[in-house]
């Protein structure tokens, strides 16, 4: 393969990645959020809170993934 295959296939596996890597945020920052409830009796407010969170996380990955794209 030359140097242009290989680069497009590595771009083209992390860009795949994407949708895994923003869907696997939002699901951690529900459950810790979620967890915290349970444990502190607060709900639904640390829920609210932790999917806020996993949802700015998410958006950070799209946002890092951009950034990324415009270097190559």
């Amino acid at each position: 393969m030359n140097k242009e295959t290989l680069k497009f296939i590595r771009e083209m596996s992390y860009f795949s990645s994407l949708g895994l890597s923003v869907a696997l945020a939002i699901v951690i920052g529900l459950g810790l959020g979620v967890y915290l409830d349970r444990r502190f009796d607060t709900h639904p407010w640390l829920t609210f809170i932790g999917l806020g969170f996993g949802i700015a996380a998410g958006y950070r990955n799209i946002w890092l993934a951009h950034q990324k794209s415009q270097r190559m």
